[in-house]
Parts: C-alpha cells; structure tokens; sequence
C-alpha cells in the first residue's frame, strides 16, 4: 500500500477544485486558496510527483462509437497475477480489479456491439489459463459517474 500523504487545508481545496476543473490556471487557483501562481504551481507538482493527483482526459465512450459497455465477473482456478497479466493486454478492457466474494477479478469492457463483446468474452477472456468462468453484466445506463470523491481531513 501507497504511503500516506500529509494534506494540509490548502492541499484540500486545491484538490477539490482541480477536481471541478483540472484545466484551472494557477493563477485562478492561487485566488482561490490566497497564493501566488507560483506557489500553487508548486504545491500541485508535489501533489503530481507524489502520485496523489493525476490529470487525465476523460472521454465519453458513446461518443467515440464505443456504445456497448459491460461489468464482467471473472472467477479463476489460476495464479491471479498470471491471469491479470494477460487480461490486461485484452482490447476494450478498460478497467481491472482483484476482489473477494464470489468473483476473483472485475473487468470493465467497452466495445462498438454486442458481437464485439461477445467475441472479447469468449476469444479473449474465457481462454485465458486459470480463468474458470465469466459472467458478464451488460451496461442498460450509467447513472453515476464521478471523479470527484471527498478529500478526507
């Protein structure tokens, strides 16, 4: 696990406000929290530097004509870290995670039909070594999406 990062007030409101906008100049921000560009420029490099915030362009999946999208629960008979290896490697799969319960992995998958995510289930994950099941979760509407959780004192 990541090593703790000490925030302090200012810390916090720029983060939530990059959260908002992470386009915002340093010279907006440092108004905001009573900086200077500089200053702010700074604290959000050590924040960058330290891993704790990263910026990234969000897209929107439908309107890349990618309309199909799908939680998979992935059970395994495996090594995990051999089957994640080779599932990250697996187009349209954008998001994996090791979990407890009755599935071992969650994948995300986007894909342009449900012909696409057939194929990347039975071609791509089902033939995976030491995947032993699939179940896929087809996406009906996302409801809520956010980037924006709380910074926490």
């Amino acid at each position: 696990m990541a090593a703790r990062i000490e925030l302090d007030t200012v810390d916090r409101t720029l983060i939530r406000l990059l959260q908002q906008d992470g386009r915002a100049s340093y010279t907006d921000l440092g108004r905001e929290v009573g900086l200077s560009a500089p200053a702010v420029r700074a604290r959000v490099q050590r924040l960058t530097d330290s891993g704790l915030l990263q910026f990234a362009a969000v897209t929107d999946p439908l309107r890349l004509g990618l309309p199909v999208m799908a939680l998979l629960g992935i059970r395994l008979d495996g090594a995990p870290r051999e089957v994640i290896a080779e599932l990250e490697r697996v187009p349209g799969v954008i998001y994996l995670v090791s979990t407890a319960g009755s599935f071992d992995l969650f994948a995300e998958v986007v894909c342009r039909s449900m012909d696409e995510l057939s194929e990347i289930i039975n071609d791509d994950v089902r033939t995976v070594p030491g995947v032993r099941a699939v179940e896929s979760f087809p996406y009906f509407g996302i409801h809520v999406h956010r980037f924006t959780w709380d910074v926490p004192e």
